[in-house]
């Protein structure tokens, strides 16, 4: 991805707030236009966080940083903390971002391989 083709930051949208809290939903299409809203939400922080994956990928000068055992590991405690901070349950939080963290990791090897001019599995 060069300059001219990277998206704007997630910082950069202003995202809309809730029209109704969760707790004041009456109506399915009351929580089903929330949760769209915050998939959009998702969508964009996910891809601001994917620019940073990429970057990592081009900035590890040796392919065997890319899957760091112990950084999995404190990714998913720091998260885990958090999640608790602000009522998501763990049995959410943790599966989602490993999954997150496998998905991101493979795409940090393309990226990787593809800096260099190295072909894929």
């Amino acid at each position: 991805m060069n300059e001219s083709t990277a998206a704007a930051p997630a910082s950069a949208y202003a995202f809309q707030t809730a029209a109704v809290e969760a707790e004041d939903c009456r109506r399915m299409e009351e929580v089903r236009a929330e949760i769209d809203r915050l998939d959009r939400i998702l969508v964009h922080l996910v891809a601001e966080r994917t620019r940073y994956i990429e970057a990592a990928g081009r900035i590890k000068q040796d392919v065997d940083a890319v899957r760091l055992e112990w950084r999995i590991e404190d990714v998913v405690e720091k998260v885990l903390e958090a999640s608790e901070k602000t009522g998501l349950p763990s049995s959410i939080a943790e599966p989602v971002w490993r999954l997150l963290i496998d998905r991101s990791i493979a795409h940090e090897f393309d990226v990787w391989r593809a800096v260099r001019g190295e072909e894929g599995d």
